[in-house]
């Protein structure tokens, strides 16, 4: 039986998502944060050496990785999902750019910015806060060109760029006015009935930052 691990608040939401994409039968498991310093319990750590979310566990695999995680499932459960285009489709590069600066860029843009503030720094340092706004004007610009990251429909790229839209930026207070097309895309993201099935099971009794 897949089961997904689920950190309540963290990037592992994007697993539960695909599946409920998919369709498939699989169990969620929640955890949730310590109080003293929000990060993950012992429980959650010990699942695997990195101790961080997201962790799947598939009989005797365990696996880490939201990357690696996404390519196992579809490979092993639905390799023939549209949520990749194939190497003949006019989305494929796109797709591929924004599945893989999700985590490579984007998200580390927002870490390196997390970073500076634990550090105490009243200000970004001008190279952070450059990277960060240039981040967010590529999903600005994106979503002005095409009615999803991955393309004209919903790819694995979108469920990798979702976290740090939504439950990342509601952590952080960061507010998208005068970002219509990210306001537009969020709409459409969030009358996804997977979507929707997703976040009430990972986040139960918190509604979606979709504004």
């Amino acid at each position: 039986m897949l089961t997904i691990h689920h950190l309540r608040l963290s990037q592992s939401e994007r697993i539960v998502w695909l599946a409920e994409e998919l369709g498939l039968d699989y169990e969620c498991k929640l955890y949730t944060r310590r109080t003293d310093n929000r990060l993950a319990p012992d429980e959650y750590k010990a699942l695997h050496p990195m101790g961080i979310a997201p962790v799947i566990t598939d009989g005797d695999l365990v696996l880490g990785e939201s990357g690696a995680i996404m390519d196992y499932i579809i490979a092993k459960y639905a390799p023939e999902t549209a949520l990749v285009p194939g190497a003949d489709h006019p989305d494929f590069a796109d797709h591929l750019f924004y599945l893989h600066w999700a985590n490579a860029t984007f998200m580390t843009n927002g870490m390196m910015a997390l970073v500076a503030q634990f550090m105490g720094a009243k200000e970004l340092p001008p190279f952070v806060a450059d990277r960060v706004q240039k981040g967010w004007a590529i999903v600005e610009k994106r979503l002005g060109e095409a009615e999803y990251f991955g393309g004209a429909q919903l790819t694995t790229a979108d469920i990798m760029m979702g976290f740090q839209l939504t439950t990342s930026r509601a952590m952080s207070g960061m507010s998208i006015d005068g970002m219509p097309n990210l306001q537009a895309y969020l709409k459409r993201i969030g009358e996804r009935p997977a979507y929707q099935a997703a976040m009430a099971k990972c986040e139960p009794g918190m509604p979606p930052k979709l504004d």
